[in-house]
This record gives structure tokens, C-alpha cells and sequence, in this order.
């Protein structure tokens, strides 16, 4: 399946930040009871894993990704001191090996807007989610964010990034669309929040983190796929990452972003 971020080393480098920078915004309220058969939709290269191993020790995870090389990076995880109750496997989310009922939970993060098809994915999902059990998902909204000082340039870069992901047809502001892509695979949402994030000079750490571990490396990553389709010249989008990456080094800079989570359980 395509994927406009690419498997490159930086790119695993930035998904294990990401998780790290954002683990108090997004997982603040994710926890598996003991024992409890869960599933990971769209493990990547583990990042996330790591953080929900850590917040639920004795829960046992399956986690699975449909590329084999992101796989190999969180293969690595094994070797690490309390992953016993974790295992790796290659698999499509939408056509999964699992009988019914097979988990009592899933999670999938940053997943669903990277598909063609979400909704067949959700009710793939809910056919291995025993019934009570929970779905949690998380998903950015690339249209929530913004900074400070704010150019053309740094505009176009972004909105190319955005543009680039549409290309393959799928949908990098699906956050806001969580609730009905849910509703219309058959399951309860039971919760649905906003999980933002603001940072600016009293926040540098923050800043910095969001800025050039997040953003530039995500909008970089895409830079083949943006100048091979002819979204924005080699220039202008040089130019843009250069000038987004300027609200860390301005002291008047500030960076918003928001995330949503939702929670849904199969009835």
C-alpha cells in the first residue's frame, strides 16, 4: 500500500519521537487490565507498542502491520526486557486471520488515514472485538494546525504534504471524522475529545519537540512524492520547511496541532 511518509530510517526516527513527545497528550487514559487480549491495528515499526506495553504490562498484544520492513524494526522490541507478552505478525487489516471475538480490545493509531477504504477496515476490526469489548483510535487533523510566524511558503509546504497524501486517495484530516466512520461500521462511540497541543517560548522543549521532530521531519518525508507529482517546486518547498521550522527559532514563535480520540466498544 502506498505510503506517503516512506520507510526510511529518519522516518522510524520520527515515529518513536512522536510517540515519545506525545505520550502524556494522547495515551494519558489508555490502560488494559491484566490478561486482556489485545489487538494493535497498524503497529508500524513499534512505536506506539512500546507505550502501551509500558501503561499495560500484563496485558498480552498482538500487533500487526501490513510492512514487512516496519515489522522488522519492531521485531527488534523483542529483545527488550519485558515484551514477552507481545508478538509481532505481517497482516491487512482488512482481511485478518483471527476468528470472532478473538480480542478483548483494539487500538489503532495513526492507521485509518493511510487506507483507501477506513470503514471496511473499522468493521474488520469489530469483527475480532468481542462484543463489549473496546476500539480506541486515534487520528491527527492536518487542517487544525498552525504557527506563528506564518509565510506563504511555509503554507504551501504543508498544504503540499497534504495534497500529496490526498493523491493516494486517502484522507490526512480524517481526525475529524472519527465518530461517523465508527457510527457507520456498527460500533457505539462512547467518547470522542479533542487532544491538542500548543507550545511557544515558555514551552521550548515543547516547541522544539513539535517542530523539528514532528513536523518538518513528516512534511520532509513526503518531499519525493511532492516534487515528482508537481505539487511544489524543489525551491519553494526547500524554502517552506525552512520557514516553518522558524516558529521554534523565533522568540515570538508558537505551533498548535490537534488530535482526536475516540473510544467505541462493539455492543
Amino acid at each position: 500500500m502506498p505510503y506517503v511518509h516512506g520507510y526510511s530510517d529518519r522516518e522510524t526516527l520520527r515515529l518513536y519521537e512522536q510517540a515519545e513527545i506525545l505520550e502524556d497528550i494522547l495515551h494519558c487514559d489508555t490502560a488494559y487490565s491484566p490478561g486482556a487480549r489485545v489487538l494493535e491495528a497498524g503497529c508500524g515499526v513499534g512505536a506506539q507498542t512500546c507505550l502501551l506495553r509500558k501503561r499495560s504490562p500484563q496485558a498480552f498484544f498482538t500487533c500487526i502491520d501490513i510492512s514487512e520492513k516496519s515489522l522488522a524494526s519492531a521485531r527488534r522490541l523483542k529483545d527488550t526486557p519485558g515484551f514477552e507478552q507481545v508478538t509481532f505478525e505481517q497482516a491487512d487489516i482488512h482481511h485478518l486471520r483471527f476468528p470472532d471475538a478473538a480480542f478483548d480490545h483494539v487500538f489503532v493509531c495513526f492507521v485509518l488515514e493511510h487506507l483507501d477504504d477506513p470503514v471496511k477496515a473499522l468493521k474488520e476490526l469489530k469483527r475480532v472485538l468481542r462484543p463489549g469489548g473496546t476500539l480506541t483510535v486515534i487520528e491527527g487533523d492536518h487542517g487544525s494546525c498552525f504557527w506563528h510566524p506564518e509565510t506563504p511558503d511555509s503554507r504551501a509546504a504543508w498544504a503540499a504534504l497534504i495534497a500529496a497524501q490526498q493523491a493516494h486517495g486517502h484522507d490526512p484530516l480524517i481526525g475529524r471524522r472519527l465518530t461517523p466512520l465508527l457510527t457507520a461500521a456498527g460500533l457505539t462511540v462512547t467518547s470522542c475529545r479533542p487532544a491538542w497541543l500548543y507550545a511557544d517560548s515558555l514551552t521550548p522543549d515543547l516547541r522544539d519537540g513539535m517542530v523539528n521532530h514532528i513536523i518538518v521531519p513528516m512534511v520532509r518525508s513526503a518531499r519525493d512524492q511532492i516534487l515528482a507529482d508537481n505539487i511544489l517546486t524543489a525551491d519553494t518547498f526547500e524554502k517552506g520547511c525552512i520557514e516553518i521550522a522558524q516558529s521554534d527559532i523565533s522568540s515570538e514563535g508558537t505551533f498548535f496541532y490537534t488530535w482526536f480520540k475516540a473510544v467505541a466498544i462493539r455492543g
